[in-house]
């Protein structure tokens, strides 16, 4: 019975979180956790705080990156591919968000692309929907298959305490997995994106809005673009040495001898991690003009402390519970687990969207998912489902989109839940699963 409550009193903590927004679904955790300490008199879990380390040098290099202009350099050529060949922007639009997001680790650099698109595809007389919805999708799916984002991280540093045959599942195996399974489902978005809704032409609504002349003139406005932005050394030099540090990061991952070697144990690819994105910041800070009091003032920084927050809060909340109760869940899950395992991507979908964050959901269902017995293999293959929280239209970037494209193409319907978003997001996260399953099994860990 103290169980039923306790799970409550988590849900409680995380519906409420998720209402008010920001920091407070991490602010949220700290009433559950006192609630499971002096009340429940459970011994508190342990916070991730290598996960939190690696979220705070992450963000720190990425946020560097936007104050010092190199995130333009790579929105400009981003730009320059779409414009080329605006025909396939459908197609092409998601992939070059989802890239962006590989290389910064965030997907909240899609905010200055959206404006770019909406441009590209209504100036070319396609449905903006197409690429509009497919590019929010992209943009947040692209953070499994960045070597720097936060959720791969805390991903790798869960699974090296759960080796499978004797060996551990390490950076580079994960990404062999969810590199091409995210691209997997990058492609099927594209494609379904393509032929979906009326064309223009055809649309009754958008003809009718486009009717009125003062409408028209909103809906096809003045040419939003980063080509014409001259950009300086200062911020080209911003750009490669952040590219630098991945490279490396990528090197010394799939290359364990050049790793220092200390008690027998080679560097762990979290604190390389946490090292070369620290190191980045300050080369950052040394080599170009950046002004280091705007750093702090960025939406990459905003958003990124936001997640230490949620992450420590929810984590710790979680841990305590299923830390105190974890021979009963054992016996009560290992065996639906081990016949099931499908059902732990399900879990892992349904807490991402209560949580709106891929590393959030991956802190607080990945170790409990191990405790349990589900396989790590299947970990890897379903990482893909810590992404929900397209369920509801409710993420900055789904706003985003809905606000930038003028049309009103993009749109939330009737029922809330038949909005642009949903399909797409369905069709990309499990088809990325499938081919995360798929690519699992040939590496030998299914």
């Amino acid at each position: 019975m103290d169980i039923l409550l306790q799970v409550a009193v988590i849900l409680i903590c995380l519906f409420y979180g998720a209402r008010k927004g920001g920091v407070a679904l991490g602010l949220l955790g700290g009433i559950g956790i006192v609630i499971m300490t002096f009340v429940f008199k459970l011994a508190p879990g342990k916070p991730p705080v290598d996960v939190m380390l690696t979220i705070i040098a992450v963000v720190a290099a990425s946020a560097t990156l936007q104050a010092s202009g190199g995130l333009d350099v790579l929105l400009q050529g981003a730009e320059r591919v779409l414009r080329r060949n605006p025909k396939y922007v459908s197609v092409l639009a998601p992939f070059v968000t989802c890239t962006l997001t590989m290389l910064c680790g965030t997907g909240h650099v899609v905010y200055t692309m959206l404006p770019i698109i909406y441009d590209i595809s209504i100036k070319n007389n396609i449905r903006p929907e197409r690429p509009m919805a497919a590019s929010s999708i992209a943009s947040q799916m692209g953070i499994l298959a960045s070597p720097v984002s936060v959720a791969v991280v805390s991903l790798v540093a869960f699974l090296a305490k759960a080796p499978v045959g004797g060996h551990v599942i390490d950076f580079v195996m994960v990404l062999s997995v969810t590199i091409p399974s995210t691209l997997a489902g990058v492609l099927a978005i594209g494609i379904f994106s393509w032929f979906r809704g009326k064309d223009l032409d055809d649309d009754a609504a958008f003809q009718a809005r486009i009717k009125d002349p003062v409408q028209r003139k909103i809906v096809y406005g003045e040419t939003a673009t980063l080509l014409g932005k001259k950009l300086s050394t200062s911020q080209w030099t911003a750009m490669w040495i952040f590219i630098g540090a991945i490279v490396l990061v990528a090197v010394l991952g799939a290359f364990q001898s050049l790793r220092p070697v200390f008690a027998g144990k080679p560097l762990s690819m979290v604190l390389t991690i946490q090292m070369f994105m620290l190191l980045a910041g300050a080369l950052m800070i040394l080599f170009t003009k950046t002004d280091p009091s705007t750093i702090g003032k960025t939406e990459v920084f905003r958003a990124g402390m936001i997640a230490v927050v949620a992450v420590f809060g929810i984590a710790w909340m979680a841990d305590t519970v299923f830390e105190a109760h974890l021979p009963e869940l054992k016996a009560a899950l290992t065996e639906l687990v081990k016949t099931q395992p499908w059902t732990y991507a399900i879990a892992l979908l349904l807490v991402s969207k209560l949580v709106n964050s891929q590393a959030a959901a991956i802190s607080a269902m990945v170790p409990v998912g191990l405790a349990i017995g589900v396989p790590p293999g299947y970990i890897v293959a379903f990482a893909a489902a810590s992404y929900g929280y397209y369920i509801l239209p409710t993420y900055p970037s789904d706003l985003a989109a809905l606000q930038f494209d003028r049309s009103g193409t993009t749109h939330i319907g009737k029922y809330v839940i038949n909005h642009s978003f949903i399909l797409p997001g369905l069709i990309g996260v499990s088809t990325s699963c499938l081919a995360g399953y798929l690519l699992a099994s040939a590496n030998g860990l299914i």
